[in-house]
């Protein structure tokens, strides 16, 4: 099963992601390859120029906030071995995936004050693009499972939430 990491900026997916990987040792956690540079910042990622991602096959691919991204082509052999493959991707990547992969989503949320606090402390974005960010409204689409996990405690608290999501949705892919 394909578990898609989705969330808007300042939930904490990539926290949770890093905080699941000692309590997943099955699981296989997806490095993306974006058209960022390494420096930039963030989640650890594979940096690529757009001509090299251009001359890439990826299992997914998409764009959002004028860069590409793209999930590598590998993950298939571990799907095809029946090993959970969790990746962060777009909210507007979801359809894709669910159109090849069998899928399980899983939002991570957090209250506004929050997420505009984790903006804010970033101290990459100005007030103004901090509010353009939470004023987004993005709905998923229609007939893939998706749970949702709030991240508004401790790391503690949203990892073990986290992982009880995955642990539910691969237990389920399962049995069906």
């Amino acid at each position: 099963m394909l578990i898609l990491v989705v969330g808007p900026s300042g939930a904490g997916k990539d926290t949770l992601l890093d905080g699941a990987r000692r309590a997943l040792p099955d699981a296989r956690f997806v490095r993306r390859v974006i058209t960022r540079p390494a420096e930039a910042g963030g989640e650890d990622h594979e940096a690529v120029t757009v001509m090299e991602f251009g001359q890439r096959s990826f299992a997914m691919q998409w764009s959002a906030h004028g860069l590409r991204y793209g999930i590598p082509l590998d993950i298939e052999d571990n799907l095809t071995a029946g090993r959970p493959v969790i990746a962060n991707v777009s909210r507007g990547a979801i359809a894709e995936a669910a159109s090849k992969f069998p899928v399980h989503v899983i939002e991570i949320i957090a209250p506004p004050k929050v997420l505009a606090a984790r903006l804010a402390a970033r101290g990459r974005e100005s007030a103004a693009d901090v509010a353009a960010r939470l004023s987004r409204a993005v709905s998923l689409p229609e007939g893939v499972p998706v749970t949702r996990v709030m991240n508004d405690g401790t790391m503690d608290e949203g990892v073990a939430r986290f992982v009880e999501a995955v642990t539910q949705a691969t237990a389920a892919a399962r049995r069906s």
